[in-house]
């Protein structure tokens, strides 16, 4: 008799399920857009979003050590040994999480540039007068947000704030965890999109999540440097002053702004194009096919 599971919790994207001493993240194939999980699936996105945390993980090991046990389904329970799971699933280590998303913006794009347009900041940060849309920044810029629940969006913060936030969870020791993992933040987008940038990718922006081991060590755990969490843009045909064709959803959101009163099912021709951005992202990337 195959032991069931059942998801512990469930996010726009992922489900997240209990396995005793650790946890199995499972990426499924939903695709979510201005905080909207729409009705379609897109073929191998789970796959590549899991590939793809993998391979950044092993990657940045030495930076700071991440949550990641295994992507093996041999080393997890029988129940994820399925084609509804196959290369999709996780094994993780359990954290405690911290209540921050860590944004990092190398270029000023979306949010941040309409921002600027306004009166020359982004989330507070002054930046230098007469920048082009999808510029890149003198230096790399940390702009974190609270972690929202489903359906709420995340909110903005300082760095004081986020200090804030921490010590009043964990007593004595926000200022510090605030500043591990903003440093944190900058030195891994530093060190991949230096990477990324010598495959032909541009990483515009991303965000990391942190938690705290059972010691209290700082743990980047949830994704890494995937389609859904990260700006990709090809570095071929790159031109600062307008948007960026880009690796990820953003066929989804074009539709969806041109397409305001949409049922949430999206034209099989942007899922198809979707799918194909996600695998060559990840192609470019490791040289492997998803």
């Amino acid at each position: 008799m195959i032991t069931q599971f059942k998801p512990m919790k469930e996010g726009k994207v992922r489900q997240v399920y209990d396995n005793g001493d650790n946890l199995i993240i499972v990426a499924t194939d939903r695709i979510s857009a201005f905080d909207n999980i729409l009705k379609n699936s897109i073929p191998d996105k789970g796959a590549v979003l899991t590939k793809m945390s993998s391979f950044w993980f092993n990657e940045t090991n030495r930076i700071v050590p991440n949550h990641m046990l295994s992507t093996d389904a041999a080393d997890m329970p029988e129940f994820f040994r399925t084609e509804e799971f196959e290369g999709k699933s996780m094994k993780c280590k359990k954290l405690t999480m911290l209540p921050i998303e860590c944004i990092v913006r190398g270029y000023i794009t979306g949010s941040g540039w309409e921002s600027y347009q306004k009166n020359g900041t982004v989330c507070g940060i002054r930046l230098p007068e007469g920048l082009k849309e999808s510029d890149k920044l003198p230096e790399p810029i940390y702009t974190p947000t609270t972690k929202a629940d489903l359906g709420d969006h995340d909110e903005h913060i300082s760095f004081e704030e986020s200090v804030n936030i921490l010590e009043q969870q964990f007593s004595g020791k926000g200022e510090a965890y605030a500043a591990q993992i903003r440093d944190y933040t900058i030195a891994l987008y530093k060190k991949c999109a230096e990477y990324a940038l010598s495959k032909n990718i541009i990483i515009a922006d991303t965000k990391f999540e942190f938690g705290l081991d059972e010691n209290g060590t700082v743990v980047l755990g949830d994704e890494m440097l995937t389609p859904d969490s990260s700006r990709f843009w090809p570095l071929e045909g790159y031109q600062p002053g307008q948007s960026q064709p880009s690796f990820d959803k953003q066929f989804v959101r074009d539709w969806l702004k041109q397409n305001a009163d949409n049922d949430g099912v999206l034209p099989e021709e942007v899922v198809e194009k979707t799918a194909a951005k996600y695998r060559e992202a990840y192609t470019l990337l490791t040289g492997k096919t998803c």
